[in-house]
């Protein structure tokens, strides 16, 4: 049996709502693994530290950011793999068994298809295409897998962007080995969706996809964010 050691690594901010919930469910799951630990970035104003105090976790605090954040908890990580998760996403129950067989075959880095904690039709057919090798069907909800040598060879995530950190260690992690789409789903919180438009918030993330491709600077494109999505 592959035992190649894994550290989760969750940044999270002002998550009090969610964290405890998401933290039972995955630790579910990590309890009936070895070699495995659990490392929370949080950056929270809320009551986000004092609820992870009741979990057997390794609290590290932040400055915020997501990028800042995972670089924070890769540091601290002694795993193999790191495998990087969202507070309100759920990885199936055979994560750990995926990642290991997919590193055992040699694969780098990767992440899981996604669905989403609804059934709305067009919800469904988001989710269906996180399965294409496509680089605006990707996202950091679909949870990241990566051997920490080549994490560290390529730099961590990029702490300059607020927005798109995701898309970009991908493309990085493209010019050294290839990134692996896995079978399996995880399932992220559609809350986002409710909020702002199941249709215009896709819409949304459309445009700042292609603001990103088009070069447009991290402040026009943090503005633009800020000022769409709630």
């Amino acid at each position: 049996m592959d035992t190649r050691s894994i550290s989760i690594i969750i940044p999270t901010f002002n998550e009090e709502a969610i964290i405890a919930q998401s933290l039972k469910g995955l630790l579910t799951i990590t309890e009936r693994n070895e070699a495995v630990d659990i490392i929370v970035c949080d950056a929270s104003t809320d009551e986000t530290r004092r609820i992870l105090s009741d979990f057997p976790v390794t609290v590290c605090q932040s400055a915020k950011g997501r990028a800042i954040q995972m670089n924070a908890g890769a540091r601290l990580a002694k795993g193999d793999i790191l495998y990087f998760l969202h507070a309100d996403t759920q990885p199936p129950e055979t994560f750990i068994d995926n990642i290991r067989s997919a590193s055992a075959d040699g694969k780098k880095a990767g992440c899981f298809r996604m669905d989403f904690s609804d059934n709305n039709p067009i919800m469904t057919l988001y989710g269906w295409f996180t399965q294409f090798p496509l680089m605006v069907c990707r996202g950091g909800d679909q949870s990241l897998f990566i051997a920490a040598s080549l994490f560290h060879d390529i730099g961590g995530f990029d702490e300059k962007l607020v927005v798109m950190e995701d898309i970009n260690i991908i493309a990085r992690i493209e010019q050294l080995e290839r990134f692996h789409i896995l079978e399996n789903q995880v399932t992220t919180s559609a809350r986002r969706y409710h909020q702002n438009g199941v249709i215009r918030l896709q819409l949304i993330f459309g445009t700042i996809h292609l603001m990103y491709a088009l070069g447009c600077d991290q402040e026009a494109i943090i503005r633009y964010y800020r000022d769409n999505i709630i």
